[in-house]
């Protein structure tokens, strides 16, 4: 019989890295490597599958081999198993790069003979782990606390925001090992990565683990995953910037049918809703945690409303002149209500709770740095609220327009019963005045008639010419405000007629 256990007592786990493929069975000798590994804590976004041993879904026939059956791991496949506990086999078949993790006090037993519990004995499969995405949504659930996490509290989100943001510490729970496909095209930025109890916030030690063999076992695909980022630190949140992925993360998303007159769309998330959104508009002063609680303590916990589905997330959304032009975005918190039923009356519940939402935006929006709100249901209900003092500053610039119409409107009237004379603006010379004045310039002065023609302007001195210039045709000179006029000799109306 040969057994594989570790050896050391202590908290840590025995890592054996599968050099060369092999059946194990009696009389077969295993190349073996260890090293160990510590623990740590858990937090925020933690990814769901894993690749234990114990997990009975691991496995083809659907339950953990026994004493009296074969393991079999794909050759050409990689993989990294984790082992919790002592197992009993006949043989087992491993690929050519793969790694078994065993916890302390784990190990395989390989005998022979028979095991009287295990039935007849079968071939089982361990199931290919290649196809699990980082941007599947369904592989993740998310908590706001490490209590929450641990305890199964886990928060409901939109699909971009299942998925981890830049923001978000990533979790692969303690006592696991996995492997995931990040894939995309750019980087992928989180703050912090859990993995076998350790926590990676350094940039340069995270890529010194993605370089050995477990790392390069656990993650694959085309982009790298990178941390270090800060946390938010906006007390009014912070956007995901998942938006980038939202083609990469809905391509794992299928989406049901619907039944409702009017579905909805939220940002961020893949597939159409039956339910309702509430759109915040918020202030400096607006805390988002503190307003996810609250709708958590004061509605989502009550029996009627226990049923529902809350996903909160601040978004960015682009505003548009006339429904057509975009001109900028601005920052809302948008608040999707969801109920759990299919038929026909999907979406009424959250249409009730919505509408309870704004009335409390009405009566406390102004206290908890709300300005106004907005909600639309897929019954095709919509309604907006404008939160306490802000109601009062709408209410008071339309109470002051309407005053000051009013007052111009009591001016007019006063002044048409002759109680109030407007005073006359003072007349200026008219402009025709000006022009008919032929001795007074444009401004002001005399006309200038510029130089004096002396065949024109002095009579006496044009050559005595009979005929050309004789008295007749002196006669004809005229002087006027436009100017001197004569006739022509040349063209005299004799000549022609002549």
């Amino acid at each position: 019989m040969l057994i594989l256990q570790g050896s050391r007592q202590t908290k840590g786990h025995l890592l054996f890295f599968l050099l060369i493929p092999f059946i194990m069975a009696p009389r077969h000798n295993v190349l073996l490597f260890l090293c160990i590994l510590p623990f740590a804590n858990a937090l925020y976004k933690q990814w769901i599958p894993d690749t234990n041993f114990e997990n009975a879904t691991n496995w083809d026939k659907g339950s953990v081999p026994c004493g009296n059956d074969q393991v079999v791991f794909l050759a050409q496949r990689k993989v990294s198993v984790y082992v919790e506990t002592a197992h009993t086999i006949t043989a087992m078949s491993l690929p050519v790069d793969g790694q078994l993790i065993l916890a302390s006090g784990a190990g395989f037993s390989v005998r022979e003979g028979g095991d009287p519990g295990c039935g007849s004995g079968v071939t089982a499969q361990f199931k290919d782990p290649e196809s699990l995405k980082w941007f599947d949504p369904s592989l993740w659930v998310a908590a706001t606390t490490i209590d929450d996490l641990h305890r199964g509290t886990y928060q409901f989100s939109v699909h971009e925001e299942s998925v981890p943001c830049q923001y978000d510490d990533v979790v692969f729970r303690e006592a696991t090992s996995f492997r995931v496909d990040v894939s995309c095209d750019h980087d992928v930025p989180v703050k912090s990565v859990s993995v076998l109890g350790k926590k990676f916030t350094s940039s340069s030690e995270f890529s010194q683990y993605l370089s050995s063999s477990s790392g390069k076992l656990q993650f694959h695909g085309s982009s790298s995953l990178s941390v270090g980022g800060s946390g938010c630190s906006d007390i009014t949140g912070c956007i995901c910037d998942n938006s980038k992925n939202h083609d990469v993360i809905c391509a794992n998303v299928k989406c049901d049918p619907l039944e409702c007159k009017k579905p909805l769309h939220p940002v961020g998330h893949c597939c159409d809703v039956c339910g309702a959104v509430v759109n915040v508009q918020f202030s400096s002063n607006f805390n988002f945690e503190s307003y996810r609680q609250r709708l958590q303590h004061l509605f989502l916990s009550l029996p009627k409303y226990e049923s529902l589905l809350m996903a909160m997330s601040k978004v960015s959304k682009e505003q548009r002149l006339l429904g057509a032009i975009p001109f900028g975005a601005t920052q809302e918190i948008q608040v999707l209500l969801l109920d759990q039923k299919t038929d026909q009356e999907a979406g009424k519940l959250a249409e009730a709770l919505a509408r309870d939402i704004m009335k409390d935006v009405h009566d406390h929006g102004s206290n908890i740095g709300i300005n106004s709100a907005e909600f639309q249901a897929s019954s095709g209900a919509s309604s907006s609220e404008v939160a306490g003092n802000s109601a009062g500053v709408v209410v008071g610039a339309v109470l002051g327009s309407l005053i000051g119409v009013g007052l111009l409107a009591g001016v007019t009237l006063l002044y048409r019963r002759g109680i109030v004379k407007i005073p006359r603006m003072p007349s200026f010379p008219s402009i025709s005045i000006w022009k008919n004045n032929s001795e007074i310039g444009e401004l002001g002065g005399p006309l200038d008639h510029g130089y004096d023609n002396p065949m024109f302007d002095k009579p006496t001195m044009m050559p005595e010419v009979p005929g050309l210039y004789g008295t007749e045709t002196m006669n004809s000179i005229t002087l006027t405000q436009s100017g001197v006029h004569f006739v022509n000799p040349v063209y005299d109306e004799t000549d022609f007629n002549a």
